[in-house]
């Protein structure tokens, strides 16, 4: 009987968090990574997403084109590209209770969704999301009582959950604080200067410059200085 360890799904955006999920999971068994192209404004992190999956060895890496989901809530976000809203910035990030515009409907029960069904079809069983519950913006889809009932749906809604062979949501990252995410990371090998995390990063030829002052880029900012170790962030 073979002891080899079962394959697993890594949701990989190309930022920070995620990448440092797919060193994790890397570590432990063998990968197959899962990007999407939604319309977002920072659509250059597929970029850095590609090449952390070519760096971490995974099995395959798919980009899953969803860019009609960008049209469909433009009006609820100003995190795609085309909506009227603005990407805040400077705003306090001190507040998770008040949910910022930049939250992208059902986002993450989206992209679980097409995690699940991959990962049942290849006989992996957990699926790693970087949702984090501490330092984050205050998005739903980020905190433990989603996670909890996305794994128990997945449970009830596939055939192997339904024969006794469930899936497991991995959240590694979601009780540590950002500046933990980043020292994890460097321990794993992760080069996080090949990561966008920026909301609305400005093109500077073929380097994207982050804002510095959207709420992604300030937590960012605020996790090297907690970690002691030099951002290598591109700032405009």
């Amino acid at each position: 009987m073979s002891t080899a360890p079962r394959p697993s799904v890594v949701l990989l955006s190309g930022g920070l968090d995620s990448t440092t999920v797919l060193a994790i999971a890397a570590a432990e068994a063998p990968v197959y990574a899962l990007s999407f192209s939604y319309g977002q404004r920072h659509a250059v992190e597929l970029e850095c997403a590609a090449r952390q999956a070519e760096r971490f060895g995974v099995r395959a890496h798919e980009v899953v084109d969803l860019r009609h989901m960008g049209r469909l809530v433009a009006s609820a976000t100003a995190l795609v590209a085309g909506s009227k809203h603005e990407v805040p910035k400077g705003r306090s990030t001190g507040d998770p209770s008040s949910i910022p515009i930049t939250y992208v409907p059902a986002r993450n029960a989206l992209f679980l969704s097409y995690a699940l069904a991959w990962a049942e079809a290849i006989g992996a069983r957990d699926l790693w999301i970087g949702v984090n519950a501490l330092d984050y913006s205050g998005y739903p889809d980020c905190r433990p009582e989603f996670i909890a009932a996305f794994e128990a749906m997945a449970n009830q809604a596939t055939k192997a959950g339904a024969e006794g062979d469930p899936f497991r949501l991995r959240t590694p990252l979601s009780e540590l604080r950002k500046a933990e995410i980043i020292a994890a990371g460097i321990r794993l090998g992760v080069d996080y200067g090949d990561t966008v995390s920026c909301y609305a990063p400005l093109s500077d030829g073929e380097r994207a410059l982050a804002c510095g002052a959207c709420d992604s880029c300030q937590l960012r900012r605020q996790g090297f200085v907690g970690a002691g170790v030099d951002d290598p962030t591109l700032y405009a």
